[in-house]
């Protein structure tokens, strides 16, 4: 896995590790806070990864639960230094809800995603002319140009940091109806569509096409990511609205149904094989639209 330097992912750690070493000893979070003559809150807030965490406070917590592995103390030493920054979206904060930039804390510790959208290509697939072509439809009028580039940049950095993570896994499914929105005009479309045959190719990178023929499906309900995080099971579940953004991982039997939507998009979707056709297919219609519209305008 690359380095790591989002201090949300330190916190995390720090978090878990120092949760599980309070239970091991028996005690609670009041216990432990008054024992620290600390806030309940602060504790609560480090345990949480909410929190970033000094190297004297670590070595308290770590006398107080009898954490003395040397390994485990060197480790945790530095994720406490590494806990203390500003996350890598800082600079976007201004453009960013609170609900997204929890979700984006979640995203950098992530070790696989499962992506999906009916009918628009997912954000983590975008070239920067289909992203700028959907910013122009979405943003309101007195928006600036400035914002919707801002917006841009900040899908390019999320994908960049993403894909260079060798430790993360990705499973991306769409509706075949994204593949004949013409967004942006040919000429974006068919680049954006090259862009799907480019990632597909990568082995930890599936693409997946539900074609019309399916029918009735899940997936109709609409866009989501579910999200497997470093500790085990723990998952999260995103759904981006425009009445509002849902972000949950405390309702496991919601996550899961979510889950068993998109393992059901790989029985109904194309062979890897006809999926590559689908796309070469579609790319060759938008090259000749691009040739007739520069014929028109000769």
């Amino acid at each position: 896995m690359a380095e790591v330097r989002d201090p949300n992912v330190h916190r995390r750690r720090l978090g878990l590790d120092l949760r599980r070493g309070r239970g091991a000893v028996g005690l609670t979070q009041r216990e432990a806070a008054r024992r620290l003559e600390w806030s309940l809150s602060k504790l609560i807030r480090i345990e949480s990864g909410a929190q970033g965490l000094s190297v004297t406070d670590l070595k308290a917590m770590l006398d107080l639960y009898g954490m003395s592995d040397p390994d485990q103390a060197t480790a945790l030493t530095e994720a406490a230094r590494g806990s203390r920054g500003q996350a890598w979206w800082h600079p976007y904060r201004d453009i960013i809800s609170p609900q997204f930039a929890k979700y984006l804390d979640h995203e950098s510790q992530a070790t696989s995603l499962r992506v999906f959208h009916p009918f628009l290509i997912p954000g983590l697939l975008h070239t920067e002319e289909y992203a700028a072509s959907l910013m122009n439809v979405f943003r309101e009028p007195e928006e600036q140009p400035r914002r919707a580039a801002r917006i841009t940049g900040l899908r390019a950095m999320r994908q960049e940091r993403l894909f260079e993570n060798q430790g993360t896994d990705f499973a991306f499914a769409i509706g075949e109806e994204a593949l004949y929105r013409w967004v942006g005009g040919p000429r974006v479309m068919r680049r954006q569509l090259e862009r799907l045959l480019e990632v597909g190719t990568r082995a930890k990178v599936p693409i997946r096409i539900v074609p019309f023929r399916a029918g009735s499906y899940a997936g109709l309900r609409g866009p989501f990511i579910v999200l497997q995080l470093q500790d085990g099971d723990d998952e999260v579940l995103f759904i981006e609205s425009f009445s509002g953004d849902l972000l949950t991982r405390d309702e496991p039997s919601l996550i899961s149904e979510y889950v068993e939507y998109f393992e059901t998009f790989a029985d109904l979707s194309l062979s890897p094989e006809e999926g590559n056709s689908l796309l070469s297919e579609q790319i060759d219609r938008l090259r000749d639209a691009e040739k007739t519209q520069a014929g028109h305008a000769g």
